[in-house]
């Protein structure tokens, strides 16, 4: 009788526990996305009903801030801008995380692991720390106040380097072994095998450059003086200063710069689960 109880009750328990867990992620996503739901409210309210109390907490839909914010920079330069810069990263970085992750995984070397844990520690690195190395080296190969400036210092990604050498050391070897049977090169392998099954990991890797690149502000602002190759956040930042009491049209700018990454995250949010879920695998 007991065992059947258990039996009954145990389904029941399970879905009060994942309603549970629902309940609790969909409180702390609504906290996280509290902040920014303001500041779109914000953006199109009147100016009345800026700092009304309780807060006002449903749009009046009025554009203007939108329209003025528009008319008050080259926004079309400084999108093309930050698109290039963060394209090109993704680009570089992905190669370069490509390559060292299938090295560190596939290729038998002397002081494999020690160039792997080598990788690792420059993680403890502050970014802080590389700013000033990072810059003099800039400013000896002549490429302070460009795009490259911006990019280059990016262009390898350790997180990458970690997460495909994890995902390449779980592949099957029988692939390997029947691939190099039929002649195949470590190139070929992986061009033709390790990358198209490290899809879901590459477009995990490619948004955290994507957001990083896309929000960067310190270094751009360091290293650029020309409004001509400088990204969004920069000008962002000069808005702030130039009108730091107007709150709608900030507010304005900041969902300008923001959206393309919820619109990013919302579209590859499949793909972000797959990669970075540890229960996807392959099985011989």
């Amino acid at each position: 009788m007991s065992s059947r109880v258990e039996r009954s009750t145990s389904p029941n328990r399970r879905k009060m526990l994942a309603g549970f867990r629902a309940v609790i992620a969909l409180a702390v996503g609504l906290a996280f996305l509290f902040p920014l739901y303001i500041a779109f409210v914000t953006s199109l309210d009147t100016a009345s009903q800026v700092f009304v109390f309780p807060p006002h907490l449903v749009p009046s839909f009025d554009f203007k801030s939108y329209i003025r914010v528009w008319q008050m920079a080259r926004w079309a330069m400084y999108y093309g801008n930050t698109l290039f810069i963060t394209l090109t990263t993704i680009a570089i970085a992905l190669t370069t995380s490509i390559l060292s992750g299938y090295a560190l995984s596939f290729l038998e070397f002397k002081g494999r692991n020690a160039v792997f844990m080598a990788f690792l520690l420059v993680l403890m690195v502050p970014a802080e720390a590389l700013l000033i190395p990072n810059y003099v080296i800039l400013h000896e190969m002549s490429l302070l106040n460009t795009r490259w400036a911006q990019i280059l210092p990016y262009g390898a990604s350790v997180f990458g380097v970690f997460l495909l050498r994890q995902f390449f050391l779980g592949l099957p070897r029988s692939y390997w072994e029947a691939a190099k049977m039929d002649g195949a090169s470590h190139l070929r392998f992986l061009w033709s095998v390790a990358i198209p099954l490290a899809k879901p990991v590459l477009f995990t890797i490619s948004l955290f450059i994507f957001i990083g690149s896309w929000n960067s502000f310190q270094w751009p602002l360091i290293v650029t003086t020309s409004h001509a190759v400088q990204p969004v956040e920069v000008e962002v930042s000069r808005l702030m200063l130039a009108h730091s009491v107007d709150w709608r049209r900030l507010s304005a700018a900041g969902i300008m710069t923001t959206m393309p990454l919820v619109v990013l995250f919302l579209f590859l949010q499949r793909h972000i689960i797959r990669g970075i879920s540890r229960g996807e695998g392959l099985q011989e």
